[in-house]
């Protein structure tokens, strides 16, 4: 019983640690940094094997799940649960519901808007920022499709670049298919493509007004004093002031409280005018 316990642990610091690492292998590349090849069939082996570590491990958990009655839906959850570090589990989670925007912004359909809702943009300050950042990747491609003189390295970098491209692509387009939400019950619904997520019921809303900031700061800051600013191209534009503390939660899972709440729309007034007129 004591070894089961044991390889979870190992895995869960496995997993937790080899991405950091991988990560830092391949900035070191696109510095110009060459390490030997040894190193980097190292990191490739150590890569496989702790895939094949977390691959045991969650077989054995799902075995023992099985046995102790769980179905297999259950068991399957569980063993991902014990094994995989829940910031690891969030992260993922995040990129698949990213990736899957993709497909909902070909089709033109946005996320959770409902007949008679309010669907309210938010990434007027960011597109031209977004589409920059995917020039320069992808000129950084093509860059280094000629800087790179081994084979298995660029093959490895240009698949890396590549699914950066493609990353970027679905953060935007889960901001453009994930709308701020107002129901017609007053109700609102604040998010930041697959990364936040705050219904704020009607009850909860004291006041909100139109109030155009450039805060400094990372997409989610929180003062001491409560003020939740979801910062969108270094901007907000409606503060919303709540006659109690709402908990929100972090994209790695953290919880916390909220007493006012100033977030970007592209068109605030419409956004406040509905808030303030329920049906």
């Amino acid at each position: 019983m004591s070894g089961r316990p044991r390889a979870v642990r190992v895995a869960r610091v496995a997993v937790a640690a080899v991405l950091p690492g991988e990560l830092a292998l391949v900035a070191c590349l696109v510095a110009g940094v060459r390490p030997p090849g040894w190193v980097l069939a190292g990191a490739e082996a150590l890569v496989f094997a702790v895939l094949l570590l977390e691959a045991g491990v969650l077989r054995s958990l799902y075995v023992a799940a099985r046995a102790r009655g769980a179905d297999r839906r259950a068991a399957r959850q569980a063993a991902v649960q014990e094994a995989v570090p829940v910031t690891v589990r969030r992260l993922v989670l995040h990129e698949l519901r990213a990736l899957a925007s993709l497909g909902r912004w070909v089709r033109r359909r946005t996320h959770g808007v409902r007949p008679g809702d309010l669907a309210a943009a938010y990434t007027g300050p960011q597109t031209a920022m977004m589409y920059g950042l995917l020039f320069v990747m992808v000129t950084e491609t093509v860059g280094l499709a000629f800087l790179i003189p081994w084979p298995a390295v660029h093959r490895m970098i240009l698949v890396l670049d590549l699914y950066g491209v493609v990353l970027v692509l679905a953060l935007h387009a889960a901001c453009v298919t994930r709308p701020h939400v107002v129901r017609p019950d007053g109700s609102l619904r604040i998010r930041y493509g697959a990364l936040f997520d705050l219904a704020v019921p009607p009850d909860a809303v004291a006041s909100v007004r139109v109030d155009r900031r450039y805060p400094e700061g990372r997409l989610i800051t929180l003062s001491e004093d409560g003020v939740l600013d979801l910062i969108v191209g270094s901007q907000t534009s409606v503060t919303l002031e709540l006659n109690r503390p709402l908990p929100f939660t972090r994209p790695l899972g953290a919880t916390e409280e909220a007493h006012t709440i100033r977030f970007h729309a592209d068109d605030p007034r419409a956004l406040v005018s509905a808030l303030r007129q329920p049906a």
